[in-house]
C-alpha cells in the first residue's frame, strides 16, 4: 500500500499561486511540477484549472492516419564507437543505443521530464533526498529482471573517477573531493571527485534513494543526459563492452555494428515491456521492425545527398546552406527545433598564454556576437554572451550584452606583454558541420584589429574528438540541455571530466551550488546572475551564438518530432505506405 501513496511536494501549491498570479509562465510551471514528481497529465490538468484554459499535452496528439506495423527506418547519421555508454561524448553514440538500453527518466521535445524505467519519484521538502520507484515487470534481453541492483551499479560506476564519466559533474551533490596524489603545475595537490559514502541507498528491490549534500532540482532531468543509459548490473563482469554484450531493456536489439559505416537495430524477440504503457513517447505498440543508421559523414550536404537519392528516409542534421535544396525535394519535410545548442572557443587556463586572464579577456572583447546569427544562420539562432546559459533556459538572467572594445583589448594585451601582437592557433573539427569553421573564420577577422593573428587548424571530426579536451585552444560544439545549470555542472566545475578548459574557481562552484538549490524560478534567476557573471568575467570561453537545429525526413515517416538535443525517440514512429 505504501508504494501506491502519492505525496505532493509542498512547493507545488506555491507554484500554482505563481502561475495564477502570472509570476510563472505555463511552460516553467509544467516543467517544474513534473520535476517534483507530478505526472504530466496531472500537471496539464492542474494548469488548465488554474488558467481556465483547455490545455492538452501536445505530445499526446495523434497524427492523422492509422499507424502501420513493420518497415525499416533508414537514417543518415555518423556512426561512432559505442563501447561504453557511461562515457558517451556524442549524441550520435547514444542514438545508436537509445532503443536498446534505456533511461530512468526521459525529457521530451517539450523539455518536460517524464517517468521511464522509473515509474515515479518523490523529492524531499529540501530537495536533498530523491526517491525513485522503479517499474516492475521490466526484463533485460537475457531474461533477468530489472531491479534496484542495476541502478545502484550504474550510479556507483558513473561516480567512480576511474570510469571517466561526465556524470560526475551532473551528480556532484553525491560526490566528495579527494586528493588524487598528483600535483598541479603550481605545486598544489590535484583534486578529483568520487562518490560519497551513503550517497545512494537501495530501499528495496524496486526503490532507490539518492542522498545529496545540497539541494538540487534537476535530478530527474540529469537522468536523461545521454551517458546515463542504464546497463545491466553484470556489464563489467561481461567485459564492459556494449558491442560484445549488447543487453538492454528496450524494444530493439543491436544486430550489426561497424564504426563509420552502419548500426542496425532489429526488434527484440521478447515483447516490449512498455507496450501497455500510457505514455505519448515511450509507451504503446512498437511499429518499426528495424532502425538502420548509415554513416555518410558529419557534413550535412553528404547526408542530404543520401536522402535525395532515396538511400535513407531522414537525416540526423541539416545545415542552413542545404535548406533550399532540401525544400525542393518532393515529399521532404523540414524539421526545426529552437535549442540551446552552441559552440565555444574555449581556452585552457593552465596553458600559456591563456594562463593570463588579461589575454583571455582581450580575445573575448574582440568578439561581436551580434553578427553571428545573421552571417552563419541567416538570422536564425541567438547571440552568445560568453557564459553558456541560453535565453531559452528557464533560469537565464539577462546580463548586459557583450560589447566589442578594441581599445580595451589592446590595452590588456600590452599589460600582458603582447604589445607587438599575438599569434594563436585554434583547432576545429566541424563535428557539427561547417558552421563551426565559419564561426572561427569570423572570429579570426574580429581578432585582427587588436593585433591577434588566429590560425585555424581544420581537422577531421573524429580526430578533433580525440583531442577536444586536450588542445589548448579549440572550438567545441555543445548540445542542448534543458537547464543551464546542467551544462555548467558538466563543463565548468572543478575537476569534472568534461571541463575542457581546466577552469577551476571555487567561487563559481559555490554560486552554482546555490542556484541549483533554489526551486523558486524567479529566485533562481537572481542567483544565476552571479554564476553567469563570474564565468563571463573569468573569460574562459568565447561563445558567439546559439544555433537552431534542422533535419529533413520523408513525408512517409510519421510520428516524428524534432528534439532540441537531437535525441531520437522512435518508439511511436511508423512508415506510411
Amino acid at each position: 500500500m505504501a508504494r501506491e501513496t502519492r505525496r505532493l511536494h509542498p512547493w507545488v501549491p506555491e507554484l500554482v499561486a505563481q502561475l495564477r498570479s502570472g509570476r510563472l509562465d505555463r511552460r516553467a510551471f509544467l516543467r517544474t511540477v513534473c520535476l517534483l514528481g507530478v505526472s504530466a497529465p496531472a500537471a496539464y490538468a492542474l494548469a488548465s484549472r488554474v488558467l481556465k484554459l483547455p490545455l492538452v499535452d501536445p505530445l499526446a496528439a495523434q497524427e492523422a492516419g492509422t499507424p502501420r506495423m513493420g518497415g525499416v527506418l533508414r537514417v543518415s547519421m555518423p556512426v561512432p564507437e559505442i563501447r561504453d555508454p557511461a562515457v558517451f561524448d556524442w549524441t550520435q553514440k547514444s542514438n545508436c543505443t537509445r532503443h536498446v538500453i534505456e533511461y530512468l527518466t526521459y525529457t521530451g521535445p517539450d523539455n518536460i521530464t517524464r517517468p521511464y524505467l522509473a515509474e515515479r519519484w518523490e523529492a524531499s521538502d529540501d530537495l536533498k533526498t530523491w526517491t525513485f520507484y522503479l517499474r516492475r515487470g521490466v526484463r533485460w534481453h537475457n531474461g533477468d529482471p530489472f531491479t534496484a541492483d542495476d541502478v545502484v551499479f550504474n550510479f556507483t560506476r558513473w561516480l567512480d573517477p576511474r570510469t571517466g564519466s561526465s556524470n560526475l559533474g551532473l551528480f556532484s551533490a553525491m560526490t566528495e573531493t579527494y586528493e588524487t596524489g598528483e600535483r598541479n603545475p603550481d605545486g598544489t595537490p590535484k583534486l578529483g571527485r568520487r562518490m560519497r559514502a551513503g550517497a545512494i541507498e537501495k530501499v528495496d528491490d524496486y526503490t532507490i534513494r539518492l542522498h545529496l549534500d545540497q539541494p538540487v532540482l534537476s535530478i530527474p532531468e540529469n537522468l536523461y543526459n545521454y551517458p546515463t543509459g542504464i546497463v545491466h548490473r553484470d556489464f563489467e563482469d561481461r567485459g564492459g563492452d556494449f558491442l560484445k554484450w549488447p543487453v538492454g531493456t528496450g524494444p530493439y536489439r543491436l544486430a550489426e555494428f561497424q564504426v563509420g559505416e552502419r548500426c542496425i537495430l532489429k526488434r527484440a524477440e521478447t515483447p516490449y515491456w512498455g507496450r501497455e504503457l500510457d505514455d505519448p513517447v515511450m509507451g504503446g505498440p512498437i511499429y518499426l521492425d528495424e532502425i538502420h543508421y548509415y554513416d555518410h559523414g558529419a557534413v550535412s550536404p553528404a547526408q542530404l545527398a543520401a536522402f535525395r537519392s532515396g538511400q535513407v528516409d531522414m537525416t540526423y542534421d541539416l545545415d542552413k546552406d542545404s535548406l533550399p535544396i532540401a525544400e525542393s525535394i518532393p515529399g521532404a519535410v523540414i524539421y526545426e527545433a529552437v535549442t540551446a545548442q552552441t559552440g565555444v572557443a574555449r581556452m585552457q587556463v593552465d596553458v600559456p598564454p591563456f594562463t593570463d586572464p588579461r589575454v583571455r579577456r582581450a580575445i573575448q572583447l574582440c568578439c561581436d556576437p551580434s553578427v553571428y546569427p545573421r552571417l552563419v544562420y541567416l538570422g536564425r539562432g541567438m547571440e552568445g554572451e560568453h557564459h553558456h546559459v541560453a535565453p531559452i533556459h528557464p533560469e537565464y538572467f539577462a546580463l548586459p550584452k557583450p560589447r566589442q572594445d578594441y581599445e580595451e583589448a589592446r590595452r590588456l594585451l600590452r599589460e600582458a606583454g603582447f604589445a607587438d601582437g599575438l599569434e594563436l592557433a585554434i583547432d576545429v573539427g566541424n563535428t557539427g558541420g561547417p558552421w563551426e569553421q565559419q564561426v572561427c573564420e569570423i572570429l579570426r577577422e574580429q581578432l585582427r584589429p587588436a593585433g591577434i593573428t588566429l590560425n585555424i587548424n581544420l581537422m577531421p571530426a573524429q580526430q578533433y574528438w580525440e583531442i577536444w579536451d586536450k588542445t589548448p585552444f579549440g572550438f567545441t560544439a555543445w548540445t542542448h540541455r534543458p537547464l543551464g545549470t546542467m551544462v555548467l555542472s558538466l563543463g565548468y566545475r572543478c575537476g569534472v571530466p568534461w571541463n575542457e578548459s581546466r577552469y577551476c574557481n571555487p567561487a563559481f562552484d559555490r554560486a552554482l551550488d546555490e542556484a541549483e538549490a533554489v526551486l523558486d524560478v524567479e529566485e533562481r534567476r537572481r542567483k544565476m546572475e552571479r554564476v553567469q557573471r563570474i564565468l563571463q568575467e573569468d573569460a574562459v570561453i568565447v561563445q558567439p551564438l546559439w544555433r537552431p537545429v534542422f533535419f529533413v525526413a520523408s513525408d512517409r515517416v510519421r510520428g516524428l518530432r524534432a528534439h532540441p538535443t537531437q535525441y531520437h525517440q522512435f518508439h511511436r514512429v511508423w512508415l506510411a505506405a
